[in-house]
């Protein structure tokens, strides 16, 4: 894929996010774009992301699904209000809540699918299902209910 990514249209001052940011060299910099009426990231993991030899330490799920579901969220908000990405004002959301479902064990060495899909669009409010899969088994499902983010948030 080579259309930019949600993240990338996300201002330099909000793109530091361990999960998301463009601008933070240590983090996962997940990347989220429209497949159809889905959204798509992959990610490799790496060996610190290890839980038990062999497999993917439960956290960075969460992880992906988290910065996933709240890319969904921007992306949807751009389309829903008829605009491109990186128009102004920026739309940048946060995790209200996520809910994870580990359904399988997630095997190391292996590159992960992460999937959206906008589940509901109401006000600041997006609801985004999501899963993780590896070899095109899905490992896990979850949701994240993701609000604009407010502006107390911004910095300064």
């Amino acid at each position: 894929m080579t259309e930019p990514a949600i993240q990338d249209f996300y201002p330099d001052d909000l793109s530091h996010c361990y999960g998301c940011g463009r601008l933070n060299p240590k983090g996962h910099q997940l990347k989220t774009r429209w497949d159809g009426e889905e959204t798509v990231s992959f990610y490799l993991p790496r060996p610190e992301h290890t839980a038990i030899p062999g497999f993917v330490y439960g956290g960075l799920i969460a992880s992906l699904v988290d910065c996933h579901g709240t890319g969904t969220a921007a992306a949807a908000a751009y389309r829903e209000a008829g605009r491109e990405p990186g128009t102004e004002p920026p739309f940048r959301f946060v995790t209200a809540s996520i809910s994870v479902r580990y359904v399988r064990p997630t095997p190391m060495g292996v590159e992960l699918e992460v999937r959206g899909r906008v589940e509901e669009i109401k006000g600041r409010k997006v609801v985004v299902s999501a899963t993780v899969s590896a070899d095109g088994e899905v490992c896990a499902t979850g949701q994240v209910v993701a609000v604009e983010m407010p502006e107390g948030m911004a910095p300064r």
